[in-house]
C-alpha cells in the first residue's frame, strides 16, 4: 500500500495576517519560554515565513537600485531571541520582528544599510548608518569635512523630507577630538550615527502592497546610504603596490 504524501504547505505571501500582530502583542505580555515554545510553529507560520517572503520581494527589487545589498533573506532576518548575556532585562524574546540589509563585505551591524521592523504598535522603516564601528565613524566624519554640503542636499531633498520625517543623529555635545569646532558641517560631523526613519501604523504590514511600500522608502533613501558607505568602501579598497618609487 503506497504511503500517503503530505501536501506541501502554501508559500508564504509577502505581507501579514492580523494573527501576526496578535501574536506579537501576546508575546509582549507573556515573554517567557513556557508560553513561546508550544506556539513556536505558530510564530514561524504567522511571522517568520511572511518576513522571509517580504525580504525576498524587497531584495529582488534591490537588484535595480541597491545591488550591493542583495543577499539571502535568511541573512537579513534578525532572530526573535534576545541576547540577555550583558543585560539586566532577562526577557528571552523581542516583541518585534526585524530585518537589516547590509552592504556586501561589511559586518551585519556596521556600515550603512536598510532596516524595517514590525511591532504591535508600529512599522519602523529606516536607512542609514547605525552604530558604526570606531573606524567607520571616523571615516564618515572625515568624509563629511569635504562633502557636508552635498550630503546635506541629499537630506533636504523633498522626496526624502516627505518620506522620512525623523533624522537620528545621536550627536555629541561637543565637536569630536581633532575636528575644527567652527566647521560649517559640524552639526553633521558631531553625529554618532546618520539614520533616516519613518513610523507607520502596524496595519501597514497587513496590506498586500507592504513590500512595495518598503521598496518605495528604500529607493528614496538609497543615495544617502550610498553616500555614507563611500568613505567606508574607499578605506577597504586594496592599496596599490608601489614599485621602484612609482605608482
Amino acid at each position: 500500500m503506497p504511503r500517503s504524501i503530505k501536501p506541501t504547505p502554501p508559500a508564504a505571501l509577502p505581507y501579514f495576517r492580523p494573527e501576526a500582530i496578535t501574536f506579537l502583542r501576546n508575546l509582549a505580555r507573556h515573554n517567557d519560554r513556557e508560553w513561546f515554545q508550544p506556539r513556536k510553529a505558530q510564530f514561524e507560520a504567522e511571522l517568520k515565513e511572511p518576513m522571509l517572503a517580504v525580504v525576498r520581494k524587497v531584495t529582488e527589487a534591490m537588484l535595480d537600485f541597491a545591488p550591493a545589498f542583495v543577499r539571502p533573506a535568511e541573512k537579513c532576518l534578525f532572530r526573535i531571541y534576545r541576547d540577555t548575556r550583558f543585560s539586566n532585562d532577562k526577557r528571552p524574546y523581542k516583541s518585534h520582528v526585524a530585518a537589516w540589509w547590509s552592504h556586501q563585505g561589511l559586518e551585519k551591524t556596521s556600515g550603512a544599510g536598510y532596516y524595517f521592523h514590525i511591532s504591535p504598535k508600529e512599522v519602523i522603516i529606516a536607512a542609514g548608518a547605525y552604530m558604526p564601528e570606531k573606524d567607520q565613524l571616523s571615516q564618515i566624519r572625515h568624509w563629511l569635512l569635504d562633502h557636508h554640503a552635498e550630503f546635506r542636499k541629499l537630506l533636504e531633498k523633498p522626496t526624502v523630507q516627505k518620506h522620512f520625517v525623523e533624522f537620528e543623529g545621536n550627536p555629541l555635545t561637543r565637536p569630536p577630538k581633532g575636528f575644527p569646532s567652527e566647521h560649517p558641517g559640524m552639526d553633521l560631523i558631531r553625529c554618532r550615527q546618520w539614520g533616516l526613519a519613518a513610523t507607520l501604523p502596524s496595519a501597514t504590514a497587513l496590506k498586500k502592497d507592504f513590500a512595495a511600500t518598503l521598496i518605495k522608502y528604500f529607493k528614496v533613501a538609497a543615495p544617502i546610504v550610498d553616500a555614507l558607505n563611500t568613505p567606508i568602501a574607499a578605506a577597504q579598497a586594496p592599496k596599490k603596490r608601489v614599485l621602484f618609487g612609482l605608482k
